[in-house]
């Protein structure tokens, strides 16, 4: 066995999310959210070189000597796949391993709201889900995916950086791209999808304008495209999609935006009591007002937009923390360190105690 897949099984076997592998330092394993050193020695540039190259395609080795940084897919057969981030840092090099889970898990199995799965019935527009990184974006994707798949007989185009989770045909067409295997970067891969007669596109990471104005373009042909970006409300999402074009552009982009925006699913993980971790999600779905106040940039509104939206389906970030403190899932503390409006938290959540001090 590989020096690389021994730590990999040994992240598996003890239950871990992520394994951070730095110069200078002892592997390190993401537990229930909290960083945790092993104990092991400590490793050298010439170690970690012995274990990541050997798993490296030779192209992205080569790549991450020149860039100092790169993403791959690497799986240990009977084992799990993971998706890893190669860096350079002070101390020389480190690398991220993150797992991939064998199984594409439902909806209902990742313990998130039902209403998610509206996303799967759309018929064209924009859905985004969106969050920090590590909050589980690719995996509640992988989910709506699926059921698509499972459910319409579609043609699906992914473009992704790296393929995370690997699709079977079912009643629906995949077709997989990763950038740098089979296309130059995101925003080419997005040109191309549209001439490959599909009726859902997912793209993994919206990063840059380009990808932006090209998701949207797509949106308003009438495509369904999913997408991702790293904000944790759908007011802040509105906003970053918005404000990344300049100021001459940005009514034009409103105007996309309000036309296309079918939801958003915003999602941050918590710390369970007792271990593990859950998704408090905030949900925004389309209606009537929804237009309007993007077109006018009132994105201020949205949360109250969502507060009205509760019998459709809808949920505030801060309505779902409650509900998980409330159902004894989460500690009130973790929730308000999530939470977005931290006053008007406190004051949900009447029967808490003051937070602390230090939190406030």
């Amino acid at each position: 066995m590989k020096p690389m897949d021994r730590l990999l099984t040994l992240m598996v076997d003890r239950g871990a999310s992520d394994l951070h592998l730095v110069a200078g330092k002892a592997p390190i394993l993401r537990l229930s959210g909290q960083m945790e050193p092993q104990r092991s020695r400590v490793l050298s540039n010439r170690d970690f070189v012995e274990h990541v190259r050997a798993i490296a395609p030779a192209r992205l080795w080569e790549r991450y000597m020149l860039t100092g940084d790169v993403d791959f897919a690497y799986e240990v057969p009977d084992l799990a796949r993971f998706r890893v981030n190669l860096f350079m840092q002070e101390h020389g090099f480190g690398a991220v391993f993150r797992i991939i889970p064998s199984k594409i898990m439902t909806v209902d199995q990742l313990g998130l709201p039902s209403q998610v799965g509206r996303a799967t019935r759309l018929e064209g527009g924009l859905f985004l889900v969106t969050g920090p990184t590590g909050s589980g974006k690719s995996t509640t994707l992988a989910a709506v995916i699926d059921r698509i798949n499972s459910e319409r007989k579609l043609h699906i185009v992914t473009i992704e950086d790296p393929i995370e989770f690997v699709h079977p045909n079912k009643r629906s067409i995949i077709s997989q791209r990763e950038v740098g295997a089979h296309a130059q970067d995101f925003s080419s891969a997005l040109k191309a999808a549209v001439r490959e007669d599909p009726n859902v596109i997912l793209v993994g990471e919206m990063r840059d304008r380009e990808t932006i104005s090209l998701a949207l373009a797509a949106a308003s042909t009438g495509l369904l495209v999913f997408g991702t970006l790293h904000t944790n409300s759908a007011a802040k999402t509105c906003d970053r999609i918005v404000n990344v074009f300049p100021t001459e552009e940005q009514d034009g982009v409103r105007s996309v935006l309000a036309e296309t925006l079918q939801g958003i699913a915003a999602q941050q993980l918590v710390r369970k009591k007792g271990g593990g971790r859950v998704a408090a999600v905030e949900l925004l779905f389309r209606t009537p007002s929804l237009p309007t106040l993007i077109r006018e940039g009132k994105t201020h509104q949205l949360t109250g937009l969502i507060q009205m939206g509760r019998r459709q389906g809808m949920i505030a970030m801060d309505d779902s923390l409650a509900a998980l403190v409330q159902a004894g899932t989460i500690s009130f503390e973790d929730a308000y360190e999530k939470a977005i409006d931290k006053a008007s938290f406190r004051a949900l959540l009447g029967g808490v105690p003051e937070a602390p001090a230090a939190m406030v």
